[in-house]
Parts: structure tokens; sequence; C-alpha cells
């Protein structure tokens, strides 16, 4: 196991009508700027609910932040918070919510481009204070430091990651998840999953406890994931896999281990031109790069495949290999499909993403930072 550092500040309140806890942790004289997306936080009554919670504050609200969030949308956010003298952030929806709210936290005092300093990695100079109300269990933003935005006018969608983005609190209850469409679920599901092999599906280092755990997690995923499909209602379920999610990325499972994320790295890419879903992206992907990274990966693998997929014939190479088509067919049977080709992308655009990965400075990728420019055209060929 390598050394590590464990930092996680997120207070979690997890459960029924926790909403109503929420004006325990924001000062009450603080103003506060609601963030949401679409309709569906008005339509289903959780944005009055928190606005209630946060009486007798002055409040503001902010919606529209897209499922993949756009910098122009965020900048305007971002100039309100200033020009109103906005205190804290409050964002209400799922991880794309919750990660413009990252950006918008950073951006509202920074007195440079702001895009720069998302790109140059570079610090944030006042940070608002920021919570999130989840809606959809996905993305693990609600208990990490990390965010992904998107710029339309260049055609790239990065992440940042910095401390002080940590959100003070976050609600889970869920209920909240009950009234989401199957493909948002599915796609929550499918991204959880993946989150957990790109800290999980590398190679050895005795992390005994971080293994333990990451099974736990995807075996949970596995198992729970297809009822909160079948049996939208299902409060279990839905807790099994909202709580899944959040520790697939609050940096756990990942601290003292090799981490890989080359799926998620050439997935942005694929949103970022094709406007896939994330977890659409990462469905594709990660089977590929498992196939292209087998002999590296086969240790892991063959761990993976006895023990969350129960498969104990063959040896070490036949079990990685059991392993990368069981995962793919649990994609599948989540709905995501698997091949770039099922979602009517064109050939030409394998060197559009391979372009976009050299003119943001991602390659190489992996644990081992093996997978260049030859090595990501295969896993991307492969995906078709």
């Amino acid at each position: 196991m390598f050394n590590f550092d464990y930092y996680n500040p997120t207070r979690i309140l997890f459960g029924g009508e926790r909403i109503a806890d929420v004006g325990k942790h924001i000062p009450e004289d603080a103003r506060v700027l609601i963030t949401y997306g679409g309709g569906s936080a008005k339509k289903y009554g959780t944005l009055e609910e928190v606005k209630k919670a946060l009486a007798p504050r002055d409040v503001l609200e902010f919606g529209g932040i897209e499922a993949n969030p756009r910098l122009d949308t965020l900048l305007g956010a971002a100039r309100l918070a200033k020009e109103k003298q906005v205190d804290f952030l409050l964002a209400v929806g799922g991880g794309s919510v919750i990660d413009g709210t990252k950006f918008i936290a950073a951006a509202a005092h920074y007195s440079g481009d702001a895009w720069k300093m998302w790109t140059d990695k570079l610090s944030p100079e006042r940070v608002l204070p920021l919570g999130c109300v989840l809606t959809l269990p996905a993305t693990g933003s609600e208990m990490n430091a990390t965010a992904v935005v998107s710029n339309p006018a260049r055609a790239a969608k990065v992440g940042y990651k910095h401390p002080s983005l940590f959100p003070r609190f976050a609600v889970l209850d869920p209920h909240k998840s009950f009234t989401l469409p199957p493909r948002q679920i599915a796609n929550g599901v499918v991204d959880a999953f993946v989150h957990v092999t790109e800290q999980y599906l590398t190679y050895p280092v005795y992390g005994k406890v971080q293994d333990r755990f990451a099974e736990g997690l995807l075996l949970t995923l596995v198992e729970e994931g297809p009822l909160t499909l079948t049996e939208p209602e299902n409060y279990d379920a839905r807790a099994s896999v909202m709580w899944a999610a959040t520790l697939a990325l609050n940096g756990l499972i990942g601290a003292g281990v090799p981490q890989d994320w080359a799926t998620h790295r050439i997935g942005h890419q694929l949103t970022a031109l094709y406007n896939l879903d994330h977890a659409q992206t990462l469905a594709v992907l990660l089977p590929s790069v498992l196939q292209v990274q087998k002999a590296d990966k086969q240790l892991k693998l063959a761990q993976f495949a006895e023990r969350v997929w129960g498969i104990r014939d063959g040896n070490e190479e036949q079990k990685a290999q059991a392993a990368i088509g069981k995962t793919r067919d649990f994609f599948e049977d989540m709905g995501l499909k698997t091949r770039l080709s099922a979602y009517g992308i064109a050939e030409d655009a394998i060197d559009k993403v391979l372009d976009n990965l050299e003119r943001l400075g991602v390659l190489p990728l992996g644990e081992r930072g093996d997978i260049d420019k030859t090595a990501a055209r295969r896993i991307l060929s492969m995906s078709y």
C-alpha cells in the first residue's frame, strides 16, 4: 500500500425528510443562492421544500444548469453570485448541478480568467461555501472536491480538483430519486460502478482494505442496480445505490492504491464532441480499456472475476477475459449500449477524440502512464 493523506470534511445527512435539517448547517444571516438544473426540482416540490428549510434567510435562485454544465451558463451564475453578494451556494440536483456549483463557488470572486484557472489547475482566490441536496446518485460529487465542466466553444470537457470545493454538507434522501426516469437511474449505477473500477482494476499493492471496500460496492451495485429499475420505489434498493455511489468517489477506496481514469478521460472527449451521456461513454469504453490493458491488469481482473462475478473456472487469463464479458453484459442489462456504432457515431470520431486528447495534454493515460496515442486508438477502435 502506498503512503497517503485522507481528508474529507463533508457532513452527510442521510435518509428521509433530511432536507428539513439544511437550515442547521447554513448561517442564519447568509444570503443563499440555490442552483438547480431543469424543471424537476420545481415540478416535484424539492425546490419549495428547500426554500422552506432555509427560511427566513434571503434566498435567490439560478436554474438551467445543463446535464454537462456549460461554461457560459456557469459564468452567468458566478456573476449573479458576485453582484448579489451571495454568502452560500446550495446545489439541488445531481452531479452536474453540484459540479457546476463548485465552478460557481471558485469563479464568483476570481479576478482573472476562470476557465484558465480551471484548465491550468490554478488555485482559486476566494471560494464561496456550498452544500448540496442530491437528487440523482451517480457521480459522488456530493462528497468530494472534484468537478467537471464543459466548454462547447472549445469542444472541451475538463476536470478540476481543489480542497476548498468540498461541500460543507450533503443531503441524501433516497426518496428524491423515485421520480427519476429509468435512463438516469441506469446511468447513475453505471457511473458509480466505473468510478469503483477506475480505482480497483489496476495492479495489486496489498491494499486489502481498499479492495474489499471496492468489491462490496461493486457487488451492491450489481445486486441492487437492476432492482432500482424494476422496483422504482424500493427505498432500500435506492438507499443502497445512493450510498454506494457516494462512497465510490469520496476518496476512501482510492487512498493508498494506484488509480486509472483512462475510461473517464477518453469518455469526456466523446461527451464534449458528440454529447453522449457521461455514463454511455463509460459503458462503451471500459470493456475496451480492460481488453487493451488486460495483461497489465490481469491479476486484479482475475480477483474481480472471482470476488464480484463468482467466476471460479479457468486460469487467470481466462478469468480476466470472462470478467470483461460479464462487465459488458451488466451494462447492457442496465440498458446502456456498449458500442459507439450503436449510438450512430461514425469511425472518424477516433481521430477527433485523439486530437482532443493531444490538444488538452491528457495523454499518456492509465495507472502506469502507458496509454499513449497508439493505445488510445486501439481502445477507441475496439469500442466500435
